[in-house]
């Protein structure tokens, strides 16, 4: 019963932080921000077998870490490194549960442009603005987050690639918004599509058993 209604649950919480949640006082927006990924990780809890494989384990530890990285945003690269290591979790639960093809191996392509030209326009914007020194973290996290969607793509899990694919997007706008020019709605955009992102990567689980 608990499970059934975790989803309403989350996205009760997760309109209520972004439409409802005045940004003052700090400290209350942050409580609220980390409700909806507690709510997520209870969820993915839940939906985990009893006897939990690795592949469970390491997607618990990457929500964990994504959840660590909502909390320590405010020093951006501690939350960058700790979404980063979620990745790499994610990463690493994925690889457990590939069932190559071909047309899912060559999604390579369209991820790898993507990538390269997100790099390009960041690197750009970060030496214009005097922040060379954020260009190796920020490529090296463009890299693994397109690495954990390729992967997330190779499992066949529609889950887990529609929960990817929205963070790789979620991602996008927010570094875009912070180093290449303003986006209209940005923080909406950015938490809707991080939320819904974190909540078909949790629900992956459903289908994590080879079929």
């Amino acid at each position: 019963m608990i499970r059934k209604l975790l989803p309403y649950a989350i996205a009760l919480m997760s309109v209520l932080y972004i439409f409802v949640i005045p940004a003052e006082p700090e400290g209350m927006k942050l409580f609220f921000k980390l409700i909806p990924m507690l709510l997520i990780l209870t969820y993915a809890n839940l939906l985990c077998p009893t006897a939990r494989q690795p592949k469970h384990r390491l997607l618990l530890l990457g929500l964990i870490f994504s959840m660590c990285g909502d909390g320590l945003m405010k020093w951006f690269v501690a939350g960058l490194s700790a979404f980063l290591i979620g990745h790499v979790f994610y990463i690493a639960s994925f690889s457990r549960q590939l069932r190559f093809s071909w047309k899912r191996v060559i999604t390579i392509l369209p991820i790898a442009l993507f990538a390269v030209y997100m790099g390009h326009r960041l690197v750009t914007a970060l030496q214009d603005s005097g922040d060379s020194g954020l260009i190796a973290p920020v490529l090296v996290y463009i890299t693994v987050i397109s690495l954990m969607a390729w992967t997330a793509i190779l499992t066949g899990n529609r889950y887990a690639i529609i929960g990817s694919l929205l963070f790789l997007a979620s991602d996008s706008i927010l570094s875009w918004n912070m180093f290449v020019s303003d986006i209209s709605y940005s923080g909406v955009w950015i938490m809707t599509t991080y939320y819904a992102a974190q909540y078909f990567i949790a629900s992956s689980l459903r289908e994590s058993s080879p079929k």
